[in-house]
């Protein structure tokens, strides 16, 4: 009986120094990586040990029998959360399960840039490896269905801005996230607009917004730009605009504006036709959006370039000849 109990004691020893050591493997012990700095990739409906197995395959070092220990211990293993993680020396096995339950993943960021066109940002998209290219094979209006658009157009709809994104991700959930916020802010801005100023709806604001992010990006010249555009508009003068004859232009515009591109009629041709173009020509930013709801307090009917990145205004035809003379033609 005293070797029986003697035998039992042992075991339970030895079973409770092995949980102790398993214990210190889980919460003290740092992993072996095999680098520094390794971003993983758990698959979606993987179970405990082939997390395990796939994280050994891609240089944790963990023990697939520790790691499905670790999981019965915390009750987790339903709440691993797939998704690529970045996993940096030194970690624990007790801070990579709550990573992985936490569904703490590596973010990557993807930026569309003020003024870009929406052929820009499909392009950025495209160049995007680390997304799901779901938009690759569709049209701009079936992308726009895709994403729950009501418009017909998609110059002008989607907010540039910096959007954060895990691996494997739709891209057409980041340009729904894009359009969302362009519509959140063309929104609260319309809602806290001033009143006199010539638009029938947020959609032409939208459109002006994104004449004056292509005609300037000065911060301090954008509510004067916006103040020369609708002063124009006011008076049914033609808004002569170049980028938006750029715009109607497409593919063939070769970099040089000519004299016969701004006698072309195009419906973007604000040199052959009153008001504002019947699509935005950009993507424009909150900026350009505020701007076209608060233009400067000035009479100012025309603006040139000075070469600096300024621009000069002036009120009449014939100041606006002298500034043209001055910044523009040559001696």
């Amino acid at each position: 009986m005293n070797r029986f109990l003697a035998v039992v004691l042992l075991a339970l020893v030895a079973l409770a120094g092995a949980a102790g050591w398993a214990y210190w493997q889980y919460r003290d012990a740092p992993l072996p990586l095999s680098a520094a700095d390794l971003n993983v990739d758990i698959d979606k409906g993987a179970s405990g040990p082939a997390v395990a197995e796939s994280l050994a395959r891609q240089g944790v070092g963990v023990r697939p029998w520790l790691f499905t220990w670790a999981l019965r211990v915390r009750g987790d293993g339903a709440k691993i959360r797939a998704g690529s993680y970045q996993i940096a020396a030194p970690i624990t096995l007790a801070t990579l399960l709550d990573r992985l339950t936490r569904g703490d993943m590596t973010m990557r960021d993807l930026t569309f840039v003020e003024g870009w066109t929406f052929r820009q940002y499909r392009a950025a998209l495209g160049k995007a490896g680390e997304l799901k290219p779901d938009s690759a094979a569709l049209s701009d209006q079936e992308i726009l269905k895709r994403i729950g658009a009501s418009e017909t157009h998609p110059e002008g709809l989607f907010a540039p801005d910096t959007f954060a994104f895990v691996r494997g991700v739709s891209d057409l959930d980041i340009l729904k996230r894009a359009y969302r916020l362009q519509k959140r802010r063309l929104d609260e801005a319309w809602a806290a607009r001033r009143e006199g100023l010539p638009y029938k709806d947020p959609y032409e604001v939208l459109v002006m917004a994104s004449i004056i992010e292509k005609e300037t990006g000065r911060e301090q010249d954008r509510t004067k730009v916006a103040a020369v555009f609708v002063n124009r508009l006011k008076r049914g003068m033609m808004l002569q605009s170049d980028p938006t004859t750029i715009y109607g232009l497409g593919e063939s515009f070769d970099g040089n504006l000519r004299k016969r591109d701004l006698q072309a009629d195009t419906p973007y041709n604000t040199y052959t036709r009153t008001g504002l173009t019947p699509t935005p020509i950009s993507m424009p930013g909150r900026a350009s959006i505020l701007a076209a709801l608060n233009p400067a307090p000035i009479g100012a009917l025309y603006f040139v370039a000075r070469g600096d990145g300024s621009s000069e205004f002036s009120n009449d035809l014939a100041a606006h000849n002298r500034a043209v003379a001055r910044y523009q033609k040559k001696p």
